[in-house]
């Protein structure tokens, strides 16, 4: 079973939800994880720093190495990239899982939060790739995977919330071109979404409420399915829109119910946003 052992991984909003929990998957393995996010000191309604991330990874076998980073920024992405590359002599992955929602029509979204959904979602993928590229090349097995979602064109997805669409699926497009453009490198670009719901605070806050999250699976399930992508060849497991139930019952896993949020609802989890 290929492994995660002594690969330097870098997560973007890694200091809670779906991006902690694939810092700890695998730092179980023994991988070298960069937390990279702005929660460098608490938050008063959200768990979880950059710092209490490093302390799990390390306590879970990972060597933690934590970054306060806002991807909007490029010369502390440039920094982030370049000091991590100079240190370990590569890059071996980048997770762009630091994300901006807001489910508002053009008429309710002000240009401020529009610029936000494009430049923390689209332009981060685009502005990691371009700096972690030279330190990338010089790895064995090198993944870019981005927390988007497949592209689909029905209006559903358009007509009440475009500027958040329009933003990951920017992500997305950008992907299959990066794939495409890297693929003389070796170097792998895939997306991966959820089936479901994921219970994070995206779906509590801005999709729904608390008890939304009765009907989402655990982000492990993220994690477990980032886990399989990251250990395939980047050689040729390229330029895929991935989901993750599909990538796991790939790899043979069965029992998805150790994935559900609330085991009382399992039979009631709901579908996530940009799937029919």
């Amino acid at each position: 079973m290929p492994s995660l052992k002594d690969k330097v991984i870098i997560i973007t909003g890694a200091s809670r939800g779906i991006g902690r929990a694939m810092a700890l998957r695998f730092a179980k393995e023994g991988a070298t994880i960069v937390i990279a996010a702005k929660s460098d000191k608490p938050h008063p309604k959200l768990p979880g720093t950059i710092h209490t991330v490093a302390e799990e990874v390390e306590q879970a076998g990972g060597n933690a190495i934590a970054v306060a980073l806002d991807v909007r920024k490029e010369l502390q992405v440039k920094k982030l990239c370049d000091r991590i590359g100079d240190e370990f002599g590569r890059i071996d992955a980048v997770i762009n899982n630091a994300g901006a929602i807001s489910l508002t029509k053009v008429e309710e979204t002000s240009p401020k939060r529009y610029d936000l959904m494009q430049q923390i979602n689209s332009r981060a993928v685009y502005c990691l790739a371009y700096y972690a590229l030279p330190y990338l090349k010089k790895s064995d097995n090198p993944h870019i995977l981005n927390l988007s979602p497949p592209v689909n064109l029905e209006e559903k997805w358009l007509k009440d919330f475009s500027p958040y669409t329009l933003s990951k699926y920017g992500m997305s497009i950008l992907s299959k071109g990066m794939a495409a453009e890297f693929k003389p490198y070796g170097i792998a670009v895939n997306t991966l979404w959820p089936q479901t719901y994921i219970a994070t605070a995206a779906i509590e806050f801005a999709v729904g409420n608390k008890d939304t999250l009765n009907y989402a699976r655990k982000p492990e399930i993220m994690a477990d399915a980032a886990h399989v992508v990251l250990t395939h060849p980047s050689n040729y497991y390229t330029g895929l829109w991935l989901i993750d139930e599909e990538v796991l019952k790939a790899a043979k896993v069965t029992d998805f119910s150790q994935y559900a949020y609330n085991p009382e609802f399992e039979n009631q989890i709901q579908k996530d946003l940009f799937l029919d």
